[in-house]
């Protein structure tokens, strides 16, 4: 069984600013500090250069035990990759190979990390990577991702 807590929050980010949304697994709703199977909640935020706001929590009493073994008869995971739908990023402390597999074919890139953080750092370091350079994977999923033009290297090569 799974449930889902939405929240209306005022806090908008700026005109022409798209933001990004992120699931964070967690078991306490205040620290990224769960494997994706085992994760009891998912806490989704909008992220966007100056901001974040809260949008949504998931709570699933089916989880797995994070021994590594799925039970095929049993299927845990499909309901979590459906209530990330519209999420752009899922921070977790492990996802296994089958889940990443259905994580990334529902258009959502996953981050591992190896240490459990306050939810709040993982938000500004997404700001940060906004307000940054993002990497590669990130402008593509905001549709900034320019391919390189190597025939600019080309021209410059000419010139000296």
């Amino acid at each position: 069984m799974s449930r889902t807590l939405r929240v209306i929050d005022t806090e908008e980010p700026a005109p022409g600013e798209t933001p990004l949304r992120v699931a964070i697994a967690t078991n306490d709703m205040e620290n990224l500090n769960a494997h994706f199977g085992s994760a009891k909640k998912f806490a989704v935020y909008e992220v966007w250069k100056t901001g974040a706001r809260f949008i949504a929590a998931h709570e699933f009493d089916n989880v797995t035990k994070q021994a590594g073994k799925h039970d095929d008869q049993d299927d845990k995971i499909t309901p979590k990759v459906e209530a990330l739908d519209g999420c752009a990023l899922l921070f977790a402390l492990a996802i296994g190979g089958p889940s990443a597999a259905k994580v990334v074919k529902a258009g959502i890139h996953p981050i591992k990390r190896k240490d459990a953080e306050p939810i709040e750092a993982v938000l500004e370091q997404v700001q940060g990577m906004l307000n940054g350079t993002p990497p590669p994977f990130l402008r593509k999923i905001l549709g900034t991702y320019e391919k390189p033009d190597f025939m600019d290297d080309y021209d410059e090569e000419e010139m000296v």
